[in-house]
């Protein structure tokens, strides 16, 4: 590929990164299930990830965890370089052991979505912030519902995938 098209490609991803977070950040807060609102940000890294392979999941990763910390209060920086290591793991465990799918991107996506979820809640619990059935009542039904997004996310990425300059998918 030459620059010009690399350009391109990573200019259509991050477009459909920004649909994706408009969607998590202004449309789903407003229709909340069972009390949550999904996380889009985790399952589109994992899309990524898993469509472009370890190198470029790792720069889609930085890119998703800058946009998390920038746009949402509350952080501290450490979800760039978490979210790097998620794209440089889920690119890499597709490249390797898992296919190139939804099923793999599911996968990739329910790890990302525990460990983050994880992390949350030891935090939650290291701080005093709540007792563990407290933060477990809002940790599951937010992955459950992050992961019942996970479909759409990867049809809108593959459908990038595939328009600029996919060659791994049939």
């Amino acid at each position: 590929m030459t620059r010009r098209d690399l350009i391109h490609k990573w200019s259509v991803y991050a477009l459909g990164l920004l649909i994706i977070w408009v969607l998590d950040a202004y449309i789903l807060p407003r229709y909340p299930l069972l009390g949550v609102s999904p996380m889009l940000l985790p399952p589109a890294l994992a899309a990524v990830a898993v469509l472009e392979g370890a190198y470029a999941g790792t720069g889609f990763g930085l890119a998703v965890g800058l946009l998390w910390e920038l746009a949402y209060p509350g952080g501290f920086g450490a979800l760039v370089i978490f979210m790097a290591l998620a794209g440089m793991a889920t690119g890499g465990l597709s490249q390797y052991a898992l296919s190139q799918s939804l099923p793999g991107c599911l996968l990739c996506s329910a790890g990302v979505l525990a460990l983050l979820d994880g992390l949350r809640v030891a935090r939650g619990l290291i701080t005093n912030a709540a007792e563990l059935p407290a933060l477990l009542q809002v940790a599951l039904p937010e992955c459950l519902l992050s992961l019942a997004w996970t479909p759409l996310v990867y049809l809108l990425f593959r459908s990038i995938y595939r328009r600029v300059g996919g060659t791994k998918l049939a």
